[in-house]
């Protein structure tokens, strides 16, 4: 998804993967991703196969508390039109076996000149959190053997 441009949002405008913190009344973080999912893309998925979750992970950006994401994956059992809360401006869907493939390799130089690898898919451009929960999602997806 691409995020609403926030004061104080330190990934606004940014592209993302929906998700965002957890609420106590959430139980635990299955809920508040699916929660996030619903409130930010419109995607409710109560019917969605639940593929697992990834290792969490820590933004580089996310100032000196620090916070740790772990993500979920789901695997729709029917199509999913997604529908924008107000923290997305819009969305789009970034075919995997592409950005596996090298073909949409870059590298984005951040505001304070470091470089961060990258895809670059219909003007977008996948960095940072996002772009390693990805690689980590196909890195897992890959059969073994595979290169």
């Amino acid at each position: 998804m691409v995020r609403a441009a926030r004061e104080g949002d330190p990934w606004s405008g940014h592209i993302s993967l929906p998700g965002g913190g957890y609420h106590p009344t959430d139980g635990d973080l299955l809920v508040t991703a699916m929660r996030e999912t619903r409130e930010e893309i419109g995607v409710d998925l109560a019917s969605a196969r639940m593929l697992g979750n990834l290792p969490a992970l820590h933004p580089r950006s996310s100032g000196p508390i620090g916070i740790e994401v772990t993500p979920f994956v789901f695997a729709p059992t029917a199509p999913v039109e997604p529908q924008l809360g107000p923290e997305a401006v819009g969305t789009f869907w970034l075919p995997l076996e592409l950005a596996a493939s090298g073909a949409l390799d870059g590298t984005y130089r951040h505001a304070g000149g470091m470089a961060f690898p990258s895809w670059t898919f219909e003007g977008h451009t996948i960095w940072g959190l996002t772009w390693r929960i990805l690689v980590d999602l196909l890195a897992r997806a890959r059969p073994p053997g595979a290169p």
